[in-house]
């Protein structure tokens, strides 16, 4: 199974840090947030990577290359320096995607482990959703857990997710979020979801990004 990582956003909300540098290559114990996810992906099994490229692209594919160095293989999907947001990233990079994938934003952190996503079974068109509780930014969250009523409790989208490539049958290309996607479909009962009470941070401030390095740096002086 093939792995696409979300790599194309602009990092506005991230200036200065993001001025002439992608948002995922930011670094978290001193290596890029995406190099992370690829050394995670590969404990879990995973050895081939999209990696879709707008903003600053070009410093993303001359860091890691074809992966070689990593034992991984990476492919790229280059989009227009805006990008196409996360859906219609996805859609532009499903000939070079199989039938089944996994996704993960480049812009977050966590230990959530990835290899759990394998072992589910997803029919055609379906698509499986990681929630996690609703950080300080997203106090009233987005997503209710699958078979809830409409007012129980919202959760946050991690940004961890596993598709059937028909799952976006019948969109045509171009910039789509794929947000409102899943909530729609949310709606005719083809996401299932999932509830990840782990570490997690959405990497969107350069406050957050500060806290979060301090605070594992505390976490490895206390063990």
């Amino acid at each position: 199974m093939k792995a696409m990582i979300l790599a194309a956003g602009r990092g506005q909300r991230m200036m200065p840090l993001t001025a002439e540098l992608p948002k995922p290559m930011l670094k978290v114990q001193g290596k890029p947030l995406i190099e992370h996810h690829i050394e995670r992906l590969k404990t879990a099994g995973i050895t081939d990577f999209i990696i879709n490229l707008a903003w600053q692209g070009d410093k993303i594919r001359a860091y890691f290359g074809d992966g070689s160095q990593l034992g991984v293989h990476i492919e790229y999907s280059q989009e227009p320096e805006q990008g196409l947001e996360t859906a219609g990233g996805i859609i532009q990079a499903l000939p070079l995607l199989g039938e089944q994938f996994i996704v993960i934003n480049g812009d977050i952190f966590t230990d959530y482990d990835v290899s759990s996503l394998l072992h589910i079974h997803l029919d055609a068109g379906e698509a499986h959703i990681v929630l996690v509780e609703n950080p300080a930014h997203n106090p009233n969250g987005d997503f209710t857990l699958r078979h809830l009523s409409a007012d129980s409790p919202k959760y946050t989208f991690s940004g961890i997710s596993r598709f059937h490539q028909q799952f976006f049958a019948g969109i045509t290309a171009g910039t789509h979020r794929l947000g409102p996607l899943l909530k729609s479909k949310l709606a005719e009962h083809v996401v299932s979801t999932e509830l990840y009470i782990g570490n997690w941070d959405d990497i969107g401030t350069p406050e957050r990004l500060a806290q979060l390095n301090e605070l594992l740096i505390e976490q490895q002086k206390t063990h």
